[in-house]
């Protein structure tokens, strides 16, 4: 019996069964590394690192009231603060449920983009979220802390491709084998995205996580009651969803044609982890 030409394709391999890429990987241990040298420190260096790094929208209105003023780092922290405060958590409870949900939409992110704009789009959706929050509550001396912003961009990129049919969740819909060896070709409008229930789902599960552990709850420690800040969670989200096509052009395929339209293989150089 003769052999079986080859076809050219490598022969597969089953995945790993831990499949974190690498920029998200380095993002987790990151925040809880710095969980863990915040519960180290004692009460009056726990406060310098929020007064540093946290985000107070009062630092933007200018001449609001002495707190203001007595917040260290001046402009430098004015620029930093939007990106530092999502290194920060309030308790384990809430950095828990963040790295859960880094884990679950930063993983198909980071595969998409690789580890450059990955971290680029992360970032930019939390500093979205901060100035959403900032422009509702100028004169908020309430510090926010949590990476739940960032991670909202990340569900608010996803959620343009994760849930079609050749996606990594399209399987919830029966629709497709889903994985993340899927490696989703195409994305959904922003209209398709929320017109999703899948969508919708996850993002009220998101919302009510915060809402049972909250969002600043590092703001007790200064004497002053938390509250869940929604706005920078849906500013967040918004600003993924909308920005998630400028950081994923469309590829061209041997044929021709838009790689992202489903056929054909990529040409040039993948994503890499």
């Amino acid at each position: 019996m003769a052999e079986p030409l080859p076809d050219g394709r490598p022969p597969y391999r089953e995945p790993p069964a831990f499949n974190v890429p690498g920029p998200v990987l380095a993002l987790l241990l990151l925040v809880v590394g710095i969980h863990l040298v915040m519960s180290a420190l004692d009460w009056a260096m726990r406060e310098q690192v929020i007064l540093w790094f946290a985000l107070f929208p009062i630092r933007y209105t200018e001449g609001a009231s002495a707190i203001a003023d007595a917040l260290p780092g001046g402009l430098a922290a004015d620029i930093w603060t939007p990106v530092t405060y999502t290194f920060l958590h309030g308790g384990w409870e809430h950095l828990i449920v963040n790295s859960v949900w880094l884990l679950a939409f930063g993983s198909p992110i980071a595969q998409r983009f690789g580890a450059t704009r990955f971290f680029l789009f992360y970032f930019l959706c939390g500093a979205a979220g901060a100035f959403l929050h900032v422009l509702l509550y100028p004169g908020s001396d309430i510090p926010v802390v949590g990476a739940s912003a960032a991670i909202s961009g990340l569900m608010g990129g996803a959620a343009r491709f994760v849930f079609l049919a050749d996606g990594p969740l399209g399987a919830l819909g029966g629709r497709g084998r889903g994985g993340f060896a899927a490696a989703p070709r195409r994305r959904a409008s922003i209209a398709a995205a929320l017109s999703d229930r899948r969508t919708l789902i996850f993002v009220g599960v998101w919302i009510g996580l915060n809402f049972l552990f909250g969002a600043t709850a590092l703001s007790g420690a200064l004497g002053v009651t938390a509250q869940v800040a929604w706005e920078a969670h849906l500013g967040g989200f918004l600003m993924g969803l909308l920005i998630f096509g400028l950081f994923d052009p469309p590829r061209w395929s041997p044929s021709g044609g838009p790689g992202n339209v489903g056929y054909g293989e990529w040409l040039g150089e993948e994503p890499h982890e």
